[in-house]
């Protein structure tokens, strides 16, 4: 037997039935035929073989008949079970008081309960599984149940229901017919497919409604209540323009029988009854209020007047309403409008008293400007006629030799030289804070190199604070800001100088603090610090802490002068202060937006040729802030020949003798003119003039150096003035001349004459 003998394919009981056929031939030729070579003995051996294979195979067969028959046992249990979930699945749903219905991913309705469609008896048979929902919204939307809204045809319907069909979760009410609403619910499933509830609502919309018409009667009732209780009428018409609804306030105003406010009643028949007693105001007629009422769209908000006589004025306002009604009220104004009359008729009287009161402060505002004109005129004689003697006494002074003095003469001459320098300070602070307060004071705002003036200040003040034991710092800056020099001076002065008074030991630290676009000038000191009860207090006029420093010291008018020159330039001023620690005083100034170098920059207005309104003495300051103990040894200015002109004797005489103790030859005018015919006479020029500025009515010390720069030529000289206006220094710098402001300092003087040329 080859293995062609058996298909493989066959089904297990066609091999067996083959296999068995051989093995009966087989033996039925073993038996048959004799064979001495042994070919029997060798057909048995194979038919022995093939029952061995068929046993085996048969074995095989049973093993998968009975895996067959455990599958299949399997199956059916999945089968049961898969029956029973899903009559529970139909028992649970069944059990929905609600309808029920299940579609899946592609719109195909799998499974409903019999609530389902049970407000549609015509669609209901339809519900079975594999209706698609497209069929579902079509058979709904031609229900004889569904009660369409007005104007809204199936079709429609069936275009909104897929709309929403297309969002996650939406729900609505249906109104069906006999008064009945079913509310639909509709979610998606995790599967993309889609459920939906039907619950019946009709109760609950029936007594949504009992409760609405509830509201809107009490509604209603607390209308009327307040319509009654406004003191205005009211009328309301409906988009027909027919009385709908009135108050009695309206009533009482427009004195209308109740017949003619009937309801219902038309908008003319209204006005009608109105015209024999009211008229319209200005800007209003019974036409264009009738296009008002009859006019479509929307009615944009009406004002007008109706007068009855001379006794009763009504304001009218008539407004639309949602829905295409408007209403109308009345409101009584004949008091506010004679109430305007007569105030109109106060406030002509007040305008005419109003008008004579600003004539008497126009009057008295000329009388108070000329009062400070003449204040401003008296500071400033007062300034020179104080001054003329302070500077003499200066003078006097600086000229007693040192050499054979005492040493109580030298120091009576030290504290006297002291005194009339803090007169002298005293004096110009007077005068700033006059101006500041006054208004008086000008700026000159331009660049001004740090460099230069925090050098000055700390040559001024470093013999100070070094004779009471303090240690000054100033910190050089190479910065330019914007400001005015001889104001910027003068708050450093006063910030600087108010430090050292107060700090009994330690040091005072100044510097320049660069930031965006500003420099922040910082004066620090570790004196006793000021509480911060006070620190609005010390920028008040002769305000001192604590009242230690001396009169001789001050009057308290240098941090008020500090706070007004700062706010004269805009420069942010700050205070931080540690009772205890110390006080620290910043001023910002804005950055210069170039870099003058040292030699080129304008510095803080210290030069001897002129100074700003400030009255910081340029050529002075250093001198005069210094202790008199700390002069150096005079150079010689011996033979020079100077023309003084002063109309001041004691002045005058004061100065001839310090100049002669100097080795001077001093010739001397008491005005213009004499000086001039002076020069004449003696047809020589000297080496310098020293001139008064204030010579007199006939000729002022500016007019008469032009008048010898004219005659002769131009020669070395000096201005004496007590004004600090930037326009006489301006005029005197276009002369080349330059200015030496009162009280005289010796100092300055006598570099002036060193720095004359020789020969």
């Amino acid at each position: 037997m080859t293995m062609g003998l058996v298909n493989p394919t066959d089904p297990p009981e066609r091999q067996i039935e083959k296999l068995l056929t051989i093995a009966g031939v087989l033996m039925r030729r073993v038996e048959q035929i004799t064979d001495d070579s042994g070919a029997a003995y060798a057909q048995f051996q194979r038919a022995a073989m093939l029952e061995d294979q068929v046993r085996e195979r048969t074995r095989d067969l049973e093993h998968a008949l009975d895996l067959l028959n455990e599958s299949n046992g399997r199956l059916a249990a999945a089968n049961r079970e898969t029956e029973a979930a899903r009559q529970n699945l139909s028992n649970a749903i069944e059990t929905i008081q609600e309808g029920f219905a299940l579609f899946d991913a592609q719109d195909v309705l799998v499974l409903c309960n019999s609530r389902f469609g049970m407000h549609m008896l015509d669609v209901r048979d339809h519900l079975r599984p594999g209706l698609t929902f497209a069929d579902y919204v079509d058979r709904v939307s031609r229900s004889r149940f569904l009660e369409l809204p007005a104007g809204e045809t199936p079709q429609d319907w069936a275009v909104a229901r897929h709309r929403r069909h297309q969002d996650q979760h939406v729900i609505f009410n249906v109104r069906m017919v006999w008064d009945r609403w079913v509310q639909v619910s509709e979610h998606r499933t995790a599967g993309g497919g889609t459920v939906i509830l039907q619950t019946e609502v009709t109760e609950l919309i029936r007594l949504e409604r009992q409760e609405r018409g509830k509201m809107l009667d009490e509604q209603a009732r607390v209308i009327r209540a307040t319509l009654d209780h406004l003191s205005q009428g009211v009328c309301i018409f409906d988009d027909a323009a027919h009385l709908v609804g009135w108050n009695q306030r309206l009533v009482s105003l427009l004195a209308l029988p109740l017949a003619r406010l009937r309801m219902g009643a038309g908008f003319d028949h209204v006005i009608d009854a109105l015209r024999p007693d009211f008229r319209f105001g200005d800007g209003m007629t019974a036409a264009r209020l009738g296009a008002w009422v009859q006019g479509p769209g929307a009615r944009v908000g009406l004002r007008f007047e109706m007068r009855r006589g001379p006794d009763m004025i009504l304001d009218v306002f008539a407004e639309g309403m949602p829905g295409g009604g408007f209403v109308m009220s009345f409101t009584d104004v004949t008091a506010e409008r004679a109430a305007i009359e007569a105030l109109s008729r106060a406030n002509e009287t007040l305008e005419a008293r109003v008008m004579a009161r600003t004539l008497e402060l126009e009057d008295a505002l000329g009388n108070a400007e000329r009062a400070n004109a003449s204040r401003s005129r008296f500071v400033a004689a007062a300034s020179h006629d104080v001054l003329q003697p302070l500077s003499a006494a200066k003078l006097f002074l600086s000229s007693i030799a040192d050499d054979g003095l005492t040493p109580g003469a030298r120091s009576a001459l030290e504290k006297a030289e002291n005194a009339l320098l803090s007169v002298e300070g005293i004096l110009g602070a007077l005068l700033d804070i006059s101006k500041l307060e006054s208004g008086r004071a000008a700026v000159s705002v331009g660049p001004v190199a740090l460099d230069r003036l925090l050098a000055q200040l700390n040559d001024e003040f470093g013999a100070i604070a070094a004779a009471k034991g303090l240690r000054l710092t100033v910190v050089p800056s190479h910065a330019v800001v914007v400001s005015d020099a001889g104001y910027l001076r003068r708050i450093l002065q006063n910030l600087i100088g108010n430090a050292i008074r107060y700090t009994d030991a330690g040091r005072v630290l100044v510097g320049a603090r660069r930031q965006a676009g500003i420099v922040r000038l910082e004066v620090h000191d570790t004196g006793p610090g000021i509480p911060e009860d006070e620190q609005d207090n010390i920028f008040k006029e002769f305000h001192r802490l604590n009242a230690r420093a001396s009169a001789s010291e001050g009057m308290g008018l240098g941090l008020a002068i500090v706070e007004r020159a700062c706010g004269l330039l805009g420069h942010p001023l700050g205070l931080q202060s540690t009772v205890g620690r110390g006080t620290s005083f910043m001023v910002q100034v804005p950055l210069a937006e170039t870099l003058v170098s040292e030699t080129g920059a304008s510095d803080t207005g210290a030069s001897d040729t002129g100074a700003s309104d400030t009255g910081a003495s340029d050529t002075g300051a250093v001198e005069s802030m210094a202790p008199v103990a700390a002069r150096g040894p005079r150079p010689s200015v011996a033979d020079r020949i100077v023309f003084l002109v002063e109309s001041d004797g004691p002045l005058r005489r004061a100065m001839a003798h310090l100049l002669e103790k100097w080795g001077v030859n001093v010739l001397e005018a008491d005005s213009a003119e004499a000086a001039l015919d002076l020069i004449d006479e003696l047809g020589i020029l000297p080496d310098c003039f020293v001139v008064d500025h204030a010579l007199g009515p006939g000729m002022d010390g500016l007019t008469f150096l032009k008048t010898v720069q004219a005659r002769h030529r131009p020669v070395a000289a000096r201005i004496i003035t007590a004004d600090h206006s930037a326009m006489l220094a301006e005029a005197a710098a276009a002369l080349g001349v330059g200015v030496l402001y009162k009280p005289i300092e010796p100092r300055a003087l006598e570099r002036f004459l060193v720095d004359l040329p020789q020969g």
